[in-house]
């Protein structure tokens, strides 16, 4: 190697910066791989007598730095544990580049695909930053600290004439084949979609190399399709034959001496409403008028804690599953059946246990008064949505007066709830009708009527007065330590975003604070109901809002307008809830306030797993839709263009919620741009445009049930 140059110019300094980025850049290509200067001088295609000079003045700056570390004289590779990296998690695109989230760190770093290493979706990664000619922070994985997943669904294919094969993982997001040697087939035949885990990565080789751990069967079946959501999400199809015997060990007995440990409401007129096809009833209502004129309004929630309790078999696994999973065709629950659908299920003509709040409340349906305590209930009647509904519109059939009792002071919480900035997003939920194979035979939309908004005010009011009693002295917050439902801000860039959209089909938003941002989204979900542009308007609303998470720190809920939030009203299907409903008799006992910490990781936790159960959930009716559709292949349908990239637009087709893509490459009348100002494609010689919110006419031309996608064409 030349002789070193010890002085560097202050003219230079810029420039070998600029250098030093291209060498790390470079040697991050292969982290593991050791280089000499005359290596790295070709890497970075600085070739002549100058240039290598300056390369080794780089060199010597990055060594000085500590962010590469000199193995041998002369020789170089990257040092791992450099000051400076990041740690955080990695998320790739369908483009097969990537971004890292760092906690702290408000934009996420760019890692372009061919600088992502061995990570894959989801994965802990420790990662070099850099910036180029004044772009954006851009990254490179430098090694990955913690898999998220060893287990992937995919597609097995046997190479021919070959004793070996790869699994072609489903989700786009992985982005490399699984190679399975001979020995690690275990019977899985070429075509088969099947569970494989990975199991190891040598560096230097393409691919990891994995083992087939089931062969859920022929792609495109309905339950290989079901049982490959169920695997792709690592969900249960059932629970371990010791936490059934748990469950079913439980005392299901009403005896007296509990019950003189409660409050006994079993003589108050008490019911639940609940879907047509609900089996477990976690909630309850109960009323009666006071002497003074007031109403007692009790909201009774199944009492899981007293049969489930911490340091069981079942509470382990509750707390693992975190959630119940609503799939199309089945749930995927949180408890055995055993308990969630008998011992706490609050049905009709049962005494039952649970734990209730109890509001006194005068016609103007505010609370003067509330209790919060252990119950023992009797149900007298079990009314689905549609009953209550037929009562309120009607003002016929038993205990109507009751129900237009709870729908008169639901009304006027929920108005004076927007009225304090609330957000209504109303938004209709597509639902199957399945036959006996649990194939769609339709589709119709859940609509929100009168019945759904009275149990829903009851429920937030219970949530939210369960989080204000323990959090709160005299009006003071009083560090009590408790799981809130938590939902923060919306970003001011997405907002300003919507409004620049919105504006140009003629809808106005005024962003000046909290309170005219809220009244802009309710008038502006007001105004576009009915409307082309509804669904897509919708979306992009609710984009724009943060999500809501469970966290200790009771930062409020914006989309409810709420100070203090916490779910209490749902424990059979949610363990916060469960944690929730332990806290307040904890607190009602006299109790400190225990350790945060540790009840913070549970608020990730249950976190994660709602995050995961909703994008299973959303793949299981994506696949419906599709099988649904494929009965419909070249008909022709109206449908709203709902999304528009650079390389197609979706549309979605009102009546059944169905959505397809349109490839640009399909338009055979004219050369088509995206204008990402504008939402739109336009042709370059007809002046064609296809824009966000517009109707077309569309044909179905393809089904894909494994991908879950839909392929339209336009139709002239």
């Amino acid at each position: 190697m030349p002789k070193k140059k010890k002085y560097i110019s202050q003219k230079n300094d810029s420039k070998l910066l600029e250098i030093g980025r291209l060498i790390l850049r470079f040697m991050n290509q292969n982290q593991t791989k050791i280089y000499n200067y005359k290596q790295i001088s070709d890497g970075i295609d600085y070739k002549n007598p100058r240039q290598r000079e300056l390369v080794i003045q780089a060199l010597h700056k990055l060594l000085s730095t500590q962010r590469i570390k000199e193995t041998d004289k002369g020789k170089y590779s990257i040092n791992l544990k450099i000051e400076g990296t990041l740690t955080g998690i990695i998320d790739f695109n369908q483009s097969g580049n990537a971004y890292v989230a760092v906690e702290n760190l408000k934009d996420d770093v760019f890692v372009h695909s061919k600088n992502v290493k061995d990570a894959l979706q989801g994965d802990k990664v420790l990662i070099v930053t850099y910036n180029f000619k004044g772009k954006k922070m851009e990254g490179s994985v430098l090694e990955v600290l913690e898999r998220s997943r060893t287990e992937f669904v995919g597609t097995f294919q046997l190479v021919p004439h070959k004793e070996f094969g790869f699994v072609v993982c489903d989700k786009k997001t992985i982005n490399t084949d699984i190679f399975i040697p001979k020995d690690k087939i275990n019977g899985a035949e070429n075509g088969n979609k099947v569970v494989v885990k990975m199991l190891e990565w040598k560096p230097g080789d393409k691919n990891p190399e994995g083992e087939i751990l089931q062969v859920l069967g022929a792609p495109g079946e309905h339950e290989t399709e079901i049982h490959s959501i169920l695997a792709e999400y690592g969900l249960p199809y059932s629970f371990p034959e010791e936490v059934e015997l748990d469950a079913e060990k439980i005392d299901r007995r009403i005896t007296e001496e509990e019950v003189l440990k409660r409050r006994d409401m079993r003589k108050i007129c008490t019911f639940t409403i609940d879907p047509k096809d609900a089996k477990d009833f976690d909630d309850a209502l109960s009323i009666q008028k006071l002497d003074n004129g007031n109403w007692e309004i009790g909201v009774h929630i199944a009492d899981v804690s007293h049969y489930v309790v911490p340091g069981t078999m079942l509470d382990d696994e509750a707390y693992e599953r975190a959630t119940s999973v609503y799939l199309v065709d089945r749930v995927v629950p949180m408890l055995p059946e055993v308990l969630s659908n008998d011992v706490c299920s609050l049905r009709p003509n049962e005494d039952k246990f649970t734990f209730s709040a109890v509001f006194e409340m005068n016609d103007k349906a505010e609370v003067v008064n509330q209790w919060f305590g252990r119950t023992v209930i009797h149900s007298d009647r079990r009314f689905t949505y549609e009953e209550a509904q037929e009562r309120i519109e009607t003002q016929e059939g038993d205990l109507t007066e009751e129900i237009l009792t709870l729908d008169r002071l639901a009304k006027i919480m929920r108005d004076k709830r927007i009225k304090n900035g609330a957000i209504t997003f109303d938004r209709s939920e597509v639902r199957f009708n399945l036959n006996e194979k649990s194939e769609p035979i339709g589709v119709y939309f859940k609509i929100s009527k009168d019945s759904n908004h009275l149990i829903e005010e009851f429920m937030l009011l219970a949530n939210r007065k369960v989080s204000e009693f323990v959090s709160l002295k005299k009006g003071q917050p009083n560090n009590n330590t408790f799981i809130y439902r938590v939902h923060d801000d919306p970003d001011p860039a997405k907002l300003e975003a919507l409004r620049d959209f919105v504006s140009t089909f003629g809808y106005k938003m005024d962003l000046a604070n909290t309170k005219k941002v809220a009244e802009s989204l309710n008038n502006l979900l007001q105004n576009v109901k009915g409307k082309g542009e509804e669904n897509m308007i919708e979306t992009l609303a609710m984009r724009s809002m943060s999500k809501a998470v469970y966290s200790t720190e009771p930062i409020g809920h914006y989309g409810l307008g709420f100070d203090y939030y916490s779910h209490f009203t749902s424990p059979i299907r949610r363990y916060p809830d469960l944690l929730a409903h332990r806290l307040l008799q904890h607190y009602l006992d006299g109790g400190k306030s225990p350790d945060k910490n540790e009840l913070e990781e549970k608020s990730k936790h249950c976190s994660a797993r709602e995050r995961l159960a909703a994008d299973a959930e959303r793949d299981s009716i994506k696949f419906m839709q599709v099988k649904f559709m494929e009965k419909h292949l070249g008909e022709t349908f109206t449908g709203v263009i709902s999304g528009v990239a650079e390389f197609g637009f979706w549309v979605q087709i009102p009546e059944n919620g169905a959505e397809g893509l349109i490839k640009l490459r399909d338009l055979m009348d004219d050369s088509y741009t995206y204008d990402k100002s504008t939402h739109a494609v336009y042709g370059s010689r007809t002046g064609n445009r296809y824009q966000l919110g517009q109707e077309v006419q569309i044909k179905v031309i393809k089904a894909n049930l494994i991908q879950k996608q839909l392929d339209f064409k336009i139709v002239e």
